[in-house]
């Protein structure tokens, strides 16, 4: 008799950001499959006796295959047990969530997915700002900055990543975003729209570093680390 799967967002990293339905499935989970992000005092909500699995994913370190945590889904889901996939943010945004549940659909497995708070709004929320302001970003629009093969990627729409009336949050561009700000800025973007890194959102090390597109991509070619970030720009709202 085969299993249950609780797909759940943990948020960015906060434990007290996780939802309440999340934190009860992981109170009752038999087997708990965690990313990276989503470790730590997060883990500390899962029940007595449950088993940890760390299948997370992190740019220059050694990571699960998403073929190897499919395959974990399915021995233990199969295996009558009460599973939760815990990921980081929200499990639906470049969370990799379609190629598990393709995976354990085809084997007929019950499952839900429990969202969680976006990491993007949890950036915005600690950058004291809103992702939209009326009359000058009506729009939001999510982009990754690498493709599969950690490089930028080919088809990416320039033109609606330059619209100045949207607010654009760059996932996983650190290091591609100086390349990416160079072109944005060709297609006509001014090189002073404000911008700004969030790093390690929710947690105690977490940092804010307020800039320009040009400023940014400047820093961002000088340093590079792998700690998780975010990027933002567009017509923020003033927090002061």
């Amino acid at each position: 008799m085969s299993g249950f799967i609780s797909f759940v967002g943990s948020g960015p990293g906060d434990p007290e950001l996780l939802t309440l339905k999340g934190r009860d499935r992981l109170q009752r989970a038999e087997v708990v499959l965690f990313d990276d992000l989503s470790s730590g005092r997060m883990l500390e909500h899962a029940g007595e006796g449950a088993e940890l699995i760390a299948v997370g994913k992190r740019a220059g370190r050694p990571s699960a295959k998403q073929e190897h945590v499919n395959a974990l889904l399915l021995e233990h889901a199969l295996a009558g047990k009460r599973v939760v996939r815990l990921k980081s943010g929200d499990p639906g945004v470049f969370g990799r969530l379609e190629e598990e549940l393709t995976a354990i659909r085809a084997r007929g497995i019950a499952h839900e997915i429990i969202p969680g708070v976006p990491s993007a709004n949890a950036a915005a929320a600690a950058a004291g700002i809103p992702l939209t302001r009326r009359l000058t970003a009506r729009r939001v629009q999510f982009v990754t900055g690498h493709d599969v093969t950690g490089d930028l990627p080919t088809d990416i729409d320039l033109d609606a990543l330059a619209d100045k009336g949207a607010c654009t949050v760059v996932f996983m561009g650190k290091r591609t975003f100086p390349r990416l700000a160079a072109m944005l800025i060709e297609k006509g973007l001014s090189p002073d729209t404000p911008a700004l890194l969030a790093e390690d959102v929710s947690k105690a090390d977490q940092r804010i570093v307020r800039s320009t597109v040009a400023g940014l991509a400047k820093q961002l070619s000088e340093e590079y680390a792998t700690t998780p970030a975010l990027i933002m720009y567009g017509p923020l709202a003033d927090p002061e």
